[in-house]
């Protein structure tokens, strides 16, 4: 039996609580939070939950095997430090952390401890985005053109960091899972309307070696709500649309291909539109949060390496901080490496 604390009882700590508690071999122990208003409903929804202000008492616990951070983005690197160091296992909602240095050392310090970091980047445990993965994978969409994503609606407005760290995190561990490589090449645009500072709303383009280009729109403010991407290939496309019931995914038997070139023929005839079957798999209905807080408790008792380790989280944030320098920049193209 794998004990759990929670640290966070905001919007995600209660979710987590939730799952991890559904899972034979695992039981979560404590929850901690400095807003008490925030355990007592979850101390009386679980009678046996201890909760309590004081983080030390968690670290202090033998009986704590694991860590879990749904705190803000700020709090990770100090929180996961000291769990780490006590010799616990650690589970950080996204992104790691607020910087690419405090990832790193994040990511160092449990390497340096033996212990299983994770980062809760939650869609990489999503049937359909695993479906979509394996489409890619066996080369059903042929050679990778571009990939297009929107991730909008209207709130919940973030005080502490702009739009980019809210919702992007979501699309970029998506695109950078699908297509197993980090961007050469980060730009970003976006404007704060409603907040000074704090950006509501951006477009994101990572361009990848081989020519391939995502583009990731994320807003706080569009009267409807939009959870779409859609990736071209060669031979098919893709549309993963998360907001669907049943049909998340549907792939498309569709493309353009160049013809013979003729001195005969007009140039705009010199291509050919492809129009067939659109196929909508069946999909495992599973909550992707139970499949993830399975999976870092798998990876603890197994010692693997989580599907989202440390350096996932680090490849993440390594983006996020090109997007933001780009922002600042108005928009100019930040170099970050293969």
């Amino acid at each position: 039996m794998i004990q759990l604390a929670v640290i966070g009882a905001g919007y995600w700590g209660p979710n987590l609580i939730r799952n991890f508690n559904q899972i034979p071999n695992a039981r979560v122990g404590y929850v901690c939070d400095l807003d008490t208003t925030k355990l007592a409903p979850l101390a009386a929804q679980y009678p046996n939950l201890h909760v309590t202000r004081d983080y030390q008492q968690v670290l202090n616990d033998p009986q704590i095997d694991a860590i879990v951070i749904a705190t803000p983005v700020s709090t990770h690197r100090a929180l996961a430090l000291d769990a780490l160091r006590a010799g616990k296992h650690v589970l950080v909602e996204k992104p790691l952390a607020a910087t690419v240095q405090a990832a790193r050392e994040m990511d160092a310090t449990a390497r340096a401890m033996q212990r299983v970091l994770m980062v809760g980047h939650t869609f990489i445990y999503n049937p359909a985005v695993t479906k979509v993965k394996e489409y890619i994978e066996r080369g059903a969409l042929g050679e990778i053109y571009y990939i297009d994503s929107a991730r909008v609606n209207l709130g919940l407005h973030q005080f502490d960091i702009n739009v980019i760290w809210d919702l992007a995190p979501h699309d970029i561990s998506i695109i950078l899972y699908w297509l197993r490589r980090r961007p050469l090449r980060v730009s970003a645009r976006g404007n704060s309307y409603t907040q000074d500072g704090i950006e509501d709303v951006a477009f994101i383009t990572l361009e990848f070696a081989d020519k391939i280009m995502a583009h990731i729109h994320v807003s706080w403010m569009s009267p409807a709500k939009l959870r779409r991407t859609t990736i071209v290939g060669s031979q098919q496309m893709v549309v993963y649309d998360d907001l669907e019931a049943a049909e998340k995914v549907k792939l498309y038997d569709m493309g353009v291909e160049r013809l013979a070139l003729n001195a005969d023929t007009r140039a705009e005839l010199q291509r050919t539109y492809r129009v067939g079957d659109v196929i909508s798999p069946r999909l495992d209905v599973v909550e992707p949060l139970r499949v993830e807080c399975k999976h870092f408790i798998d990876c603890i008792v197994n010692g693997a390496t989580p599907r989202t380790d440390g350096d996932a989280g680090i490849a993440v944030v390594q983006v996020l901080e090109a997007a933001t320098r780009s922002l600042r920049q108005g928009g100019g193209t930040i170099e970050i490496g293969a």
